[in-house]
């Protein structure tokens, strides 16, 4: 038990010192890349996060990775994550790197099917349709599980207006 308190006093400075040198580079690094770094916008950008926070851990409690290597590992993560940007312009590789969207109601039908598959339960559904004020079903015209997890509800309080259809573009039925 003793072991786990013993730091000398040049470890706890280097420990210091590589904090601040990653977390400048951490800075520098999201401002180059973007917001979209830790965002919630696809399984892609979950990995990205993953990796920034065990380079982060590696770094700063690791002896045997130094300020730089940690840095040059930032930095290939963030090129990953910006090279996948500019990938996503071609479907295919969009395709292959976030999820699609999955309708969860059409109208006033829930599609169970849907919902199992995204594993989400009635209670999320009656829940999210509070949260969207929705007073009645038949104001309800579109639920959606989007990509980034959240689900959208599009409604009305008109019940003769119609949904467009560029909104539930790419979303599967």
């Amino acid at each position: 038990m003793e072991k786990w308190f013993e730091a000398s006093w040049t470890s706890i400075i280097a420990i210091l010192l590589t904090s601040l040198g990653i977390y400048i580079a951490i800075i520098l690094f999201t401002r180059i890349a973007g917001k979209r770094s830790f965002s919630k916008m696809s399984s892609f950008d979950f990995a990205m996060t993953v990796a920034v926070g065990s380079i982060i851990a590696s770094t700063i409690l690791s002896k045997s990775v130094s300020l730089l290597q940690g840095i040059v590992g930032l930095a290939a993560v963030y090129i990953l994550q910006i090279s996948a940007a500019f990938l996503r312009r071609w479907t295919w590789v969009q395709k292959a790197i976030d999820n699609s969207p999955l309708l969860l109601m059409d109208r006033q039908t829930i599609l169970h099917k849907n919902l199992k598959k995204a594993r989400v339960t009635e209670s999320d559904l009656r829940s999210k349709l509070r949260e969207a004020n929705v007073l009645d079903l038949s104001q309800v015209r579109a639920v959606i599980f989007e990509a980034t997890g959240d689900i959208s509800v599009l409604h009305t309080s008109e019940e003769d207006r119609e949904l467009e259809d560029w909104l539930t573009k790419d979303v599967m039925r």
